[in-house]
């Protein structure tokens, strides 16, 4: 049993690796282990939103699993609503609505409304009741225009909606969202937000992974850092930007950049505390670097050091610390493949 009767899910030292096989040859291969978590532990108290953040493949879809009773962990324990996920499954599963970051699990001949009364009929729910669930469930996320096309005609992003629909039907306490806006036009995306933020005010308790810094720190109570497999900070969104609050953040927008030694040139410079770039141009070099610095005097010596590599510098500007800069300081790795464009969408 929980040891807190306040928290929701609680996770004690998960666990979990994957036998794999890795390329020696045209045909051969030979097994590698990839240990997807290790050691994650953390609380989520009741009727909050927990936001579970870090880049792709750093474990956040394997602990929703887990929570989920979709994968049985290796080490550790998990609990829901003072239930073991392993122990206590089937009741877990009674408590809990996923959405998984996948548009499988949804029968493609079927429609959209059919896919979700189906469910209904799975939890058992009444039948009347379920009717008007599905037609309220499918206008909160956009779909009641689409709810009787076959979901084999669904984009990507009408099937991350109908997944999140379905998450809701039966009205559970507790909810993990794996990604939940991926893929969704801007104005979608706020629609799903807008129903997160509503969630919590109806006492829910939400878990959302996400690689999206903004959406993290816009949505979240309390935010886990995890970065291959392993969480590296936790804390509220102020509390973890407080990390790197008396730093200075800068980034560079740059062409001629490589993928390591400019950024270890840098890393090396008196009061540069970390380094991390991002490169949207491969043949061209071109992209942006974000460095966390004790203060602005760096950014000459960031300059001479740039131009020394014949690196062109078309911007420099600091900028107010945000989770970004958190896991840059903490990692020396940027945490989205695409935050700029994320960050604007969530802002649309």
């Amino acid at each position: 049993m929980l040891r807190d009767m306040k928290v929701s899910v609680e996770a004690e030292n998960l666990r979990k690796s994957y036998v794999t096989k890795e390329r020696t040859g045209l045909i051969r291969g030979r097994k590698k282990v990839v240990e997807a978590l290790r050691g994650v532990s953390f609380q989520i108290f009741r009727g909050e939103i927990f936001g579970l953040l870090g880049p792709n493949g750093a474990g956040k879809t394997t602990t929703i699993k887990i929570l989920s009773t979709l994968l049985i962990p290796d080490e550790g324990d998990a609990w829901v609503e003072g239930h073991h996920v392993v122990k206590e499954a089937g009741r877990v599963r009674e408590l809990i609505g996923v959405s998984l970051y996948s548009d499988r699990g949804f029968y493609w001949k079927l429609t959209g409304r059919e896919n979700l009364l189906y469910f209904a009929h799975l939890y058992h729910l009444d039948p009347a009741w379920a009717r008007d669930r599905v037609d309220e469930l499918l206008a909160l996320v956009g779909l009641e225009k689409d709810a009787d096309r076959l979901v084999e005609e669904y984009s990507t992003g009408m099937k991350s909606k109908l997944n999140f629909a379905r998450a809701l039907l039966h009205d559970p306490p507790v909810i993990f969202l794996d990604e939940p806006t991926i893929g969704l036009d801007p104005n979608s995306a706020r629609k799903i937000r807008e129903v997160v933020l509503k969630l919590r005010e109806e006492g829910k308790t939400v878990l959302l992974t996400t690689h999206n810094m903004w959406e993290a720190d816009a949505l979240s109570d309390h935010i886990a850092i995890i970065n291959k497999g392993k969480v590296i900070a936790y804390g509220t969104p102020g509390e973890l930007k407080a990390m790197v609050a008396e730093h200075t953040s800068i980034e560079i927008e740059a062409v001629g950049l490589d993928s390591g030694s400019v950024t270890e040139a840098l890393r090396r410079l008196p009061g540069v505390l970390n380094v991390a770039a991002r490169i949207r141009d491969p043949v061209a070099g071109r992209g942006e670097i974000r460095v966390v610095a004790e203060d602005e005097g760096v950014m000459p010596r960031l300059l001479e050091a740039l131009v020394e590599r014949r690196v062109k510098v078309t911007a420099i500007r600091t900028l107010e610390p945000t989770l970004e800069d958190v896991f840059v300081y903490l990692t020396g790795e940027r945490l989205a493949g695409e935050e700029g464009e994320a960050g604007a969408a969530a802002r649309s």
